[in-house]
């Protein structure tokens, strides 16, 4: 990981050297030698360690205190320098904000290992248990760093399905499955690059802008390559997986995938860390596929005047069912909840359905239907429930179908489900 240090100090030569010093594959030093420079960079930066020497106008003791009112959030770790080695003067700056104190002249080779023992503790501080990776504090804050860089390209991946396959696996599968993500994409990175964890299903990653797309096609391929063997030999076999318990049994799980949505340009469009990952998990969102591992990556856009967008989601139902007393009935149910029941609607039209409740037809005759509609990407975002008296449940699931449900059935339990995919 990429660790940032900020050097506040007037003195060239000294500043130079310490630079010099502490400046590798791991650490990037950037040098402030005036206090506006150095609260600039500060705010722009976030720097993991300011180093400020009793150089500057400003008397130590309160310019310390000032950079840790500046710094609550982000926590960078202080070190104070001074020609002193006076112990008042040591505890008086360790007392205003400090975390360490060091007195030059300093020993080059003391002072790189103590900056790096530092960095390491404050790595390991923010470290997330299961993967040893970065977490979201330490993710956000190289997010920042990356708005105000040059030739870079941040990728937000994310599981789809990983909470069923805990709870049908354990947790400690779902482990296991995680940990392997992260050594697949581990192999892959440049040593410049940073990969963090946000949040329990996303993971973020800051390379190069001219490797993003392929580092994000061969993490597809690569997990997809592997997912299998986290299921077993009846699972793999199927293609898909059942949730236990008497309600799920005719629920249709697809396997774990990984959706990856990338930006790599356009960054001087975006002013802030939550505007950017708001813009990555809409990226990420463009990325699904009925069922798969895959990636989408934004460029410049490019769109007509009278162009329209739509979400992949709303509350909108289509209801195909024979039985025309047991439709009105569905229909009826459904608008009492708020949705949306569509009378019909085009395959080539821009806005789908979120859920199509279709019955299976005689000797199961609208599964070819179904499968069809699941084949293309018209339907990528709407849920498939199909309700049968015929009861092939297998039949049902292994033509796409989402959720089978076999007659009779209680309109409650289907108003639950439908509300259970929306969310």
């Amino acid at each position: 990981m990429l660790s940032t240090i900020l050097i506040i100090d007037k003195r060239v030569e000294l500043s130079t050297k310490y630079k010099k010093s502490l400046e590798n594959g791991d650490v990037n030093v950037v040098v402030a030698r005036a206090l506006n420079e150095a609260i600039s960079a500060i705010q722009k930066l976030e720097p993991d360690m300011i180093i400020v020497s009793d150089s500057i106008e400003e008397k130590l003791t309160g310019f310390c205190a000032k950079i840790r009112a500046l710094t609550f959030d982000t926590r960078p770790v202080i070190i104070a320098l001074s020609k002193s080695a006076d112990a008042e003067d040591r505890i008086e700056v360790l007392k205003n904000g400090a975390d360490d104190f060091l007195s030059e002249p300093v020993n080059i080779e003391e002072f790189k290992i103590r900056i790096g023992a530092h960095l390491r503790r404050d790595v390991e501080s923010n470290l997330d248990i299961t993967t040893l990776l970065p977490n979201q504090k330490i993710v956000r804050k190289t997010l920042k760093r990356a708005l105000n860089s040059e030739n870079q390209a941040v990728l937000l991946a994310g599981f789809e399905n990983l909470k069923n396959y805990a709870e049908i696996y354990t947790e400690v599968a779902a482990d296991k499955l995680i940990q392997t993500f992260v050594a697949i994409t581990k192999s892959a990175l440049d040593e410049t690059d940073f990969f963090g964890r946000y949040d329990e299903n996303n993971f973020v990653i800051v390379t190069n802008c001219f490797t993003a797309e392929k580092l994000a096609a061969f993490l597809v391929f690569a997990f997809d390559t592997v997912m299998p063997k986290f299921y077993s030999e009846a699972d793999s076999k199927r293609g898909y997986t059942l949730l236990k318990g008497e309600r799920y049994a005719g629920m249709r799980i697809n396997f774990v995938s990984v959706l990856i949505g990338g930006i790599v340009e356009g960054f001087n469009l975006i002013s802030s860390v939550d505007l950017l990952l708001d813009k990555l998990f809409e990226v990420k969102k463009l990325a699904k596929i009925p069922s798969g591992s895959n990636y989408a990556i934004e460029r410049a856009k490019l769109s007509a005047s009278d162009s329209v967008l739509c979400e992949g989601f709303d509350r909108t139902v289509f209801i195909q069912e024979p039985d025309e007393s047991l439709s009105y009935l569905i229909r009826t149910a459904l608008e009492l909840q708020g949705y949306e029941v569509l009378d019909k609607f085009d395959a080539e039209s821009a806005c789908q359905p979120s859920i199509i409740i279709m019955d299976s037809g005689d000797e199961l005759s609208g599964l070819e239907i179904l499968r069809k509609m699941k084949h293309g990407q018209e339907f990528v975002n709407t849920k498939f429930i199909v309700t049968s008296s015929i009861h092939d449940k297998y039949a049902i699931l292994d033509s796409g179908a989402d959720l089978y449900l076999p007659k009779p059935y209680e309109i409650s339990d289907l108003i639950r489900w439908v509300e259970h995919f929306l969310r």
